[in-house]
Order: structure tokens, then C-alpha cells, then sequence
């Protein structure tokens, strides 16, 4: 009897002809993603590729205790990206920064997959640009706007990517993703507290008002962001 392809929740692999799953499918395995779980470290071969379905995992650049977020990916991608360009390894680390759960497939297992099917490797690229507009997007947000709009961005970000309006996000993580210390994250959240766009508790972060945040954030949240949310729709 033929193996029933799953639904995926990724969109990456929702989107693949049913030739393609079907190549995936006897070497996907479902996988619990924990909170600061490492899926990539620096200069590390990579030896897994994740397809998130739920949470998020954050791709940062800096020596430790100096990070910077980079770019984040959610259900609309995939981890390993260097393997898809033809490397063993990535500069940067990528880690769980919301707990989650998704698919994973051994490095080989997809090299293989891929080898065997051009569409599959012509599907999975298609991502490539996308993540990289991204984090080019990142780079300008962080050299030319204020702390406020980065912060609000990132909120609309994180909300693209989950299901509900609360984030469960920490001071401490948004003083990596944005670069600055908590003591400012505080500062900033509490202003847009008292705004009433959002609502902060212990480890967690509640949207109120999301045409008001993305008032903040402005032209700051542009790149593919907004084609992000309208899919969602």
C-alpha cells in the first residue's frame, strides 16, 4: 500500500508537487524544536534541515554576548540554506527563539533528494532570495531607524509567523534580536504599553493593536514581509 503524503504545515513543503513530497517523505521525521535549541552553529557542518511548522528560530551574526539578529525564519522556510548553495557549513548560528515543532530530514537524505529531482532543488531555491531580501532588509532597519520601529517590526514579524497574538518572547532575546541592552528593550516596550498597542507579562508579549504597531514601524516593514501576511489571510 503507497505511503499517504502528510499535510504539511510548512509552507515550503505544503507547496511541493506530490512527486516531490512523495521523494521526501520516507526520510522526514517530526521533530520537537526546544527553546535556544542550536540548528546551526558557525563553521559546523550541517548535518539537518528543518522545516519549522510551529515557533521560530532566529539567525544570528556577532562573538558571543555581542549577537545580532540577522533574520528569522518560521513555517514559510527552512533551516540549511548553504546546503542548497553547495556548502557544508554556514557563517552564522540559527537557534530556537520560540519553542516549536516542524519536520527534519538528514543532510544526505536531502542531497539525494535533490540530485534526483530538479524541481525540488528549483522549488527549495526559490526560498534562497527570499530569506536573503530579508536579511539585507534587516540591515538597512538596523543602521537607519530608530529602536521603536526596529522593535515593531520585529513584533510584526514574530506575529506573521504564529498563530494567536501572544509571543512568548523574553527582554533578554529582543535585546539580542535588536542589538541593544534589556534596560532599553524595557524602555521601549513600556512606551508602546502605554500606547495600549501591546501588552507586556513575564515572558511574554501580547499584540492589542496591530495597525497601531504598524504605524511604528513604518517603512521598516517592507521586503517580503507584507506578501508574508497576506498568505496568512
Amino acid at each position: 500500500m503507497a505511503r499517504r503524503n502528510p499535510i504539511h504545515l510548512n509552507r515550503l513543503l505544503a507547496g511541493l508537487s506530490a512527486r516531490d513530497r512523495a521523494l521526501l517523505a520516507p526520510d522526514l521525521a517530526p521533530a520537537e524544536l526546544a527553546l535556544r535549541q542550536v540548528l546551526e552553529a558557525p563553521g559546523k557542518a550541517i548535518s539537518t534541515i528543518y522545516f519549522i511548522e510551529h515557533g521560530i528560530a532566529s539567525v544570528v551574526a556577532g562573538d558571543p554576548g555581542r549577537d545580532i539578529e540577522v533574520g528569522i525564519i518560521g513555517r514559510e522556510g527552512m533551516t540549511g540554506a548553504a546546503i542548497l548553495l553547495g556548502n557544508r557549513s554556514s557563517p552564522l548560528s540559527t537557534y530556537m527563539q520560540i519553542a516549536g515543532a516542524g519536520q527534519r530530514i538528514r543532510t544526505p537524505a536531502l542531497r539525494r533528494a535533490l540530485r534526483q529531482s530538479p524541481s525540488l532543488h528549483a522549488a527549495f531555491l526559490k526560498y534562497v532570495p527570499v530569506f536573503l531580501t530579508q536579511t539585507a532588509h534587516t540591515a538597512l532597519v538596523n543602521g537607519r531607524f530608530r529602536l521603536d520601529a526596529r522593535l515593531a517590526r520585529w513584533l510584526l514579524m514574530a506575529h506573521d509567523r504564529m498563530d494567536g497574538r501572544r509571543l512568548p518572547l523574553t527582554h533578554e532575546f529582543l535585546g539580542v534580536m535588536l542589538g541593544v541592552g534589556r534596560p532599553i528593550v524595557t524602555v521601549t516596550l513600556s512606551a508602546l504599553e502605554r500606547q495600549g498597542l501591546i501588552k507586556v507579562e513575564r515572558g511574554s508579549i501580547t499584540l492589542l493593536d496591530r495597525r497601531g504597531i504598524r504605524a511604528i514601524a513604518g517603512r521598516s516593514y517592507a521586503g517580503p514581509e507584507p506578501a508574508l501576511r497576506r498568505q496568512r489571510r
